[in-house]
């Protein structure tokens, strides 16, 4: 990835100007999601068609096998942990979200679904810090500060 191109998107997240972030936001999700190249992306969007139809087990399969194929592909294993997540398989999400975050550190979707998955099963003092760290890359994202404020309530 080109790490000036990179550097400029993070840059522009913490813009006061929304519709710059806006930007920056669609334009990294885009550049994760075509990692790849087209077949990764087909891959990827094949397994969501999956998901949305009930098809999990199916969505489950493919992204699997395109994580052994690719094992360096960041939205591939972010794709599984959120059809872990909608599951309810928090750990496996958790698993998967640290691989992200492992492979690709600035992924903010990724350390916002580790904070999710830590939250719904009662690890509120680890989903703080997830969130904290998403808000570090995108510090106007209100649903992260929103989230911070639930956890903190839920410790006293």
């Amino acid at each position: 990835m080109n790490d000036y191109r990179i550097n400029r998107l993070l840059k522009d997240l913490k813009n006061p100007n929304e519709e710059i972030r806006d930007r920056a936001t669609a334009e990294l999700w885009r550049i994760w999601f075509e990692q790849k190249g087209a077949i990764g992306f087909q891959i990827i969007r094949q397994a969501q068609l999956s998901l949305e139809a009930g098809e999990i087990k199916d969505a489950e399969i493919t992204l699997t096998q395109l994580i052994s194929d690719l094992p360096d592909f960041a939205e591939a294993w972010n794709r599984r942990a959120v059809l872990y997540y909608s599951i309810g398989e928090y750990k496996k999400a958790i698993a998967d979200c640290k691989m992200v975050i492992k492979l690709n550190p600035i992924h903010f979707g990724a350390l916002h679904g580790l904070g999710l998955c830590h939250a719904a099963i009662g690890e509120y003092r680890e989903a703080i810090q997830a969130f904290h760290k998403a808000l570090e890359i995108q510090p106007h994202t209100l649903i992260n500060q929103k989230l911070i404020l639930e956890c903190t309530a839920r410790l006293s």
